[in-house]
């Protein structure tokens, strides 16, 4: 169950203490909760997760119950992805735990990413699991990373504990369990408030391409 929780004026969004997976639903209640954070004038936001699991992704198994409207999901999941791309605070991704496919996407369209150091891996299984990326997907992945953390990243599947998430780029700091939001809330603050127009139009601009891909793979 998602949380909208504040620590003075920077809005934390807990996705949940299960797998964290992207149903319907779940989507449908981020979204209301960014509308909330924008609404409330936040200084910035932090989305984190109270289990093992940052998210594991698409709901592979309502996918496997709703064949038919796989476009109309793969699009609400890109759409979702864009939002937070250009989303107008500053952002950071507090990671407790494992972030798989579309969950470290979603880790990936924050401004700033911290990650556990002692457990959790960070990874694009779609190598492994013969599910090509979408090209809106790889042009998120891509806009946020370099080419070197990009081509180790996206084709092996390899698992990026802590350490290794932060030697290719993939993470900007690491934290214990007890201090994680604690240190993407030291990321966030020195930026202060932002005027959410101009910040919006800035990232839209900075990610145009990789939006436009999202909006219309």
């Amino acid at each position: 169950m998602t949380t909208l929780t504040y620590r003075d004026k920077i809005a934390v969004l807990d996705l949940g203490d299960t797998e964290n997976r992207f149903s319907p639903e779940v989507l449908n209640a981020i979204d209301e909760h960014l509308d909330t954070v924008l609404i409330d004038g936040a200084d910035a936001l932090i989305t984190t997760a109270s289990g093992k699991f940052y998210s594991n992704g698409l709901d592979l198994d309502w996918l496997s119950a709703h064949g038919e409207r796989a476009e109309w999901y793969v699009a609400q999941v890109q759409t979702l992805l864009a939002r937070l791309l250009t989303f107008p605070v500053p952002t950071a991704a507090a990671l407790p735990g494992h972030a798989f496919g579309a969950g470290a996407m979603l880790a990936l369209a924050h401004d700033y990413r911290v990650m556990r150091a002692d457990r959790g891996y960070f990874c694009f299984p779609e190598a492994d699991i013969r599910i090509p990326f979408s090209r809106g997907m790889a042009a998120l992945i891509q806009a946020k990373l370099t080419p070197r953390s990009a081509m180790a990243s996206m084709t092996t599947g390899r698992r990026f504990g802590g350490p290794d998430a932060l030697a290719y780029d993939l993470v900007d700091a690491t934290a214990d369990l007890d201090t994680l939001t604690d240190t993407a809330a030291a990321l966030l603050a020195p930026i202060g408030a932002k005027d959410q127009a101009t910040l919006g139009a800035i990232k839209a601009t900075m990610f145009a391409d990789a939006v436009s891909a999202l909006h219309n793979a």
